[in-house]
Parts: structure tokens; C-alpha cells; sequence
């Protein structure tokens, strides 16, 4: 398989995981035309067209350019599609399955994305001419074919491995002039502290949360319009609602609370380091919830933001006058950012897991600190950021630690073997796949029903 085919096959796999909505919609096969048969799945022409223009309409967004149609896009797309249906079959042989959960789960993440991007649950029927009901219905053996692909091939590709020698190989026979450059990059740690509130600012918020607990339980008042007239959360704006979240996303306190619930009951005032929140959980499916909240945080005016940063100056004055106090130690005792103080601070590339990091990735206020950092083990003076994620926010300080400084350089494999392994180790498993289709192929009963040019044919 070239480089480009075996690009275009990664790019279809990924719609094939991942497919639009819109393309779910049932199509009248009386009207279409067959153009090829594996076993016994049939594939209407329908099928490729909709998979190109997924993936036309994915590169275009892409690149940010308009991308012209062309007859290899199209055999190309029929092909993965075959080789899907391949999958398909001797993953069934091979026993591999999927949960209803894990698919459901899907379904579900893929029809809140759908909602959240169209405004509602009624305008998205309306634009899919069916219930919500019914398009999970519709949608649901599809999905469950694809992630059992999905996960055939995550076993296969698990049981490859690669050597030393054979990675040396690899980058020994990537041409010189071919080399990448590998930008600046760094490995940097953290220690957070969050201003405590005063005592009688947490008094008010919690009596506020309280107040609004019992507007919506014993007064007609809903979760949702206490929510946009009150809450302080980043939800507030839509009802407070988090859709289908990841409990570990979560704070401990919230999760735990929800958790405990029961569909439509409301929680008791729940404190968290965001503030108090008062909690309705809608559904429960596996390790995600569904859940609106009424978060009421404390005055940032009642915070001390001053002790903060004493705190975070004590804890660089400590490891900065005492050899035998390291900055990993005092993040795992002091540290309040749940994320980073159990592995010592240590901030990790959220691409790969990586402890190097591009210095252009970094996020705006984290980039600006490193840029001041000149040495490694250098300490940042505290500096304000925005602690949580995209459900919670709240206003921390933090003191940042420079751990290595890897200079701009072509790719060699002293200093990027990990890298080089990585792509090395994606070649072998993709070779892997290719040898196992070629065999797939052989085995399997496949019938063209259109005129294949020879160029395309892959039997």
C-alpha cells in the first residue's frame, strides 16, 4: 500500500468510526445499484458516494481548500469499504464484540454533538425527518458494526511489536533531505493554589444554593431557569446542562453526588472547590452522566488572592534553599489541581502522553511563563491562570518548573527515538493490516459488480 492510499484508508476508517448523522439516513435500494458483494453484505453505490463526500468535505476543512473530485477518491472509498466488510466478518469469527452500552454510548455522544450544533433536540428531528427514538434505532447496528472493526483492529495492531534494530532500520532508510525538523520543545511541571474564599462569602453562596434548592423543589420553579437566572457556570447560558460527561471529567465532590442519584431526583447542596452546586441527574449510561446544575460560586472580591501567592513563594523559598525538597514532592502535597499533582506536577502533551512538549503548543498563559524560564530546574514567580476544564472554571495561581529544554533540530534518533519507535512501530502495524486484508481477500468471497480499471483492482 502507498503513502497516499494508506492516508486515505486512515482518513476512511476515521468516518467509518465516526459517521455524520446525515448519512445514516435510509436510502431506497430500488432506486441505487449494487457495485460490489463480500460474503453476504451488499454495497449500493449510495454507500460510496455518501463515504467520498464525507471524506471531500473532512479534507477541504482540513486543508482549508477545495478539493477536487477524481476517480481515485472513489475506487479508493469502494475498496476500504470492502475491506471493512472483511473485517467485519473474521472479527465475528474471531469473537470480537461491543457492549450494547459502549454503543449506546455513542449514539448517544454523536446525537449530543448533532443537538448541540443545531440548538435543540426538535430542530435536529426536524432536519433528520425522524424521532430521536428512531434514529437511535437506525443508527445502532451500524454503529455496532463499525466498532466491532474498530476494535478487531485495535487487537491485531496490539500484537505487533518492534525492535531496536528494526526502528533503527526504519530511520536509516528515510532519506537525509527527507528528515523532518523537530521544533523547540519542552517538559515543564506545575503547582496550583487556589485562593481560599473568606468564611463569610462561602456562608452567602451556600445560603444562595440553598434558596434556589428550595425555589425548585417546593415553589414550580425548574433546574433550568434558576440555572440561566442564577448559576455561575459556564452552562448557565443553557440550563446548566451537562450533557453525557465523563464522571472523571468531573470533580470528585459532583460525581460522587450525582452518582448517587436517582433519574429526575435533585441533590442536596454540594461543595466543591468551584463552589456550591445544586445537582439534577437525568440519566446514568455506564461511567458518563447526564446532569443539569445550579453552580453559585463565592465573590471572586472575597477571595485572597495574596495568600495564594505567599503560599506558592513558601513553596519555591523551600525547594529552592533545600537540596533535599524536590518540586515533584511539594506538587504531590501542596498541588490543588487534581490533574498534575499526582504524577509531581508533571504537565503531559495531550496529544500522546508525552513529557516533551512543541513550545508553540503550549497554551497562551503557559507559553508566556516558559518563555522567562532560561534553566533547567528554573522556578516561574506565581502567575494567575484559569484552573478546570470546559464544564468548570475557577481562578488559581501557580508556579511553574522548567524540567528539560529540548533545541530545535533535524530528527536523529539519540534525542527523537521515542518519536522515531512510534512512527516506525504505525508502518509495521499498518503493514500488518495490509498483509492480513491481502489474505482476507483471498479467503473471502468478493464480487465486483462495475467494471474495475486495473490500476484500482487490490484481488
Amino acid at each position: 500500500m502507498n503513502n497516499a492510499r494508506t492516508v486515505l484508508f486512515l482518513v476512511i476508517a476515521l468516518f467509518l468510526i465516526s459517521p455524520s448523522l446525515k448519512a445514516q439516513q435510509p436510502t431506497n435500494k430500488n432506486l441505487d445499484r449494487i457495485v460490489a458483494v463480500v460474503n453476504d453484505h451488499i454495497i449500493l453505490k449510495s454507500e460510496v458516494d455518501q463515504q467520498v463526500q464525507q471524506y471531500m468535505m473532512q479534507m477541504q476543512k482540513q486543508q482549508d481548500r477545495q478539493i477536487s473530485f477524481g476517480e481515485d477518491i472513489w475506487y479508493t472509498v469502494l475498496q476500504n469499504i470492502v475491506d471493512q466488510k472483511l473485517m467485519l466478518d473474521q472479527a465475528k469469527l474471531d469473537s470480537v464484540t461491543v457492549s450494547d452500552e459502549m454503543v449506546d454510548q455513542n449514539i448517544d455522544r454523536r446525537i449530543q454533538q448533532s443537538v448541540e450544533q443545531l440548538g435543540s433536540e426538535e430542530a435536529l428531528e426536524q432536519r433528520m425527518g425522524q424521532s430521536i427514538v428512531q434514529l437511535r434505532a437506525d443508527l445502532r447496528e451500524n454503529y455496532r458494526e463499525q466498532m466491532v472493526v474498530q476494535r478487531f483492529q485495535q487487537k491485531k495492531r496490539k500484537n505487533v511489536e518492534i525492535t531496536r534494530p528494526e526502528v533503527r532500520e526504519y530511520f536509516e532508510n528515510i532519506p537525509q533531505d527527507s528528515l523532518p525538523t523537530v521544533p523547540e520543545q519542552v517538559a515543564v511541571s506545575q503547582i496550583v493554589t487556589t485562593p481560599p474564599p473568606s468564611a463569610n462569602a462561602k456562608k452567602q453562596a451556600r445560603q444562595l444554593a440553598t434558596q434556589l434548592r428550595d425555589s425548585v423543589l417546593n415553589h414550580g420553579k425548574t433546574i433550568e431557569e434558576m440555572a440561566k437566572k442564577y448559576s455561575d457556570g459556564p452552562s448557565a447560558s443553557k440550563g446548566g446542562k451537562l450533557p453525557l460527561v465523563s464522571i472523571d471529567d468531573l470533580v470528585a465532590e459532583y460525581s460522587a453526588a450525582a452518582t448517587a442519584l436517582k433519574p429526575g431526583e435533585i441533590s442536596k447542596v454540594v461543595e466543591t472547590s468551584f463552589g456550591f452546586h445544586v445537582i439534577r441527574l437525568n440519566k446514568r449510561s455506564g461511567d458518563k452522566i447526564d446532569t443539569n446544575h445550579i453552580l453559585i460560586s463565592v465573590d471572586d472580591k472575597n477571595y485572597n488572592d495574596q495568600a495564594a501567592k505567599d503560599k506558592l513563594r513558601q513553596i519555591k523559598d523551600s525547594i529552592q534553599t533545600n537540596d533535599e525538597i524536590t518540586f515533584a514532592e511539594m506538587a504531590r502535597k501542596h498541588s490543588d489541581d487534581s490533574n498534575t499533582a499526582a504524577q509531581g506536577g508533571r504537565i503531559l502533551n495531550p496529544q500522546n502522553g508525552q513529557r516533551l512538549m512543541p513550545l508553540e503548543s503550549l497554551e497562551a498563559a503557559l507559553y508566556r511563563i516558559v518563555l522567562l524560564l532560561e534553566e533547567k530546574g528554573d522556578i516561574s514567580e506565581p502567575k494567575k491562570f484559569q484552573l478546570g476544564n470546559e464544564n468548570n472554571t475557577k481562578r488559581a495561581f501557580r508556579i511553574v518548573q522548567l524540567n528539560e529544554r529540548v533545541a530545535e533540530h533535524t530528527a536523529n534518533i539519540k534525542q527523537d527515538y521515542s518519536r522515531i519507535k512510534q512512527a516506525a512501530l504505525r508502518e509495521k502495524q499498518q503493514e500488518m493490516v495490509d498483509k492480513m486484508l491481502a489474505e482476507l481477500r483471498k479467503e473471502m468471497f468478493v464480487e465486483y459488480k462495475i467494471s474495475i480499471p486495473e490500476k484500482y483492482k487490490m484481488l
